[in-house]
């Protein structure tokens, strides 16, 4: 049987609340668990004592017989100092596409054409100005 840490979802809408559970990764994400671990509240301030509660000594039990905890148990277990702390891959998905790039440095070009029209029309009539 394929063991998971992970959260179990309470809470009413956009009120989330979460319980730390080991449970059977066959089943569903809120279903049957085996035992409650634990609970998470992200609404509460990162600083707050009552954000994450765990038992970690059971947390500890459960990883011995092979359970694996998710990504965001693993998080919560290593602000906790129970995991070391992991290099995870930074994506690059905040890094704009090829079309959008293409499209910047277009507006750039255009922009940068518009400034030299700009200057080289503005210093003529002050010349003149300034020669009489």
């Amino acid at each position: 049987m394929a063991m998971k840490i992970r959260l179990a979802r309470g809470g009413s809408n956009k009120r989330p609340f979460y319980r730390v559970v080991a449970s059977d990764s066959r089943m569903p994400r809120d279903g049957r668990y085996i035992e409650k671990l634990g609970m998470y509240n992200p609404l509460l301030p990162k600083d707050s004592e009552d954000r994450v509660k765990m038992d970690i000594e059971r947390v500890q039990y459960w990883m011995s017989k092979g359970a694996k905890p998710t990504d965001r148990v693993s998080r919560l277990l290593e602000a906790a100092g129970v995991l070391p702390k992991v290099e995870r891959a930074n994506l690059k998905k905040g890094v704009p596409g090829k079309k959008a790039t293409e499209r910047a440095a277009k507006n750039a070009a255009k922009a940068a054409e518009a400034a030299e029209a700009a200057a080289a029309a503005a210093p003529a009539p002050a010349e003149d100005a300034a020669a009489e």
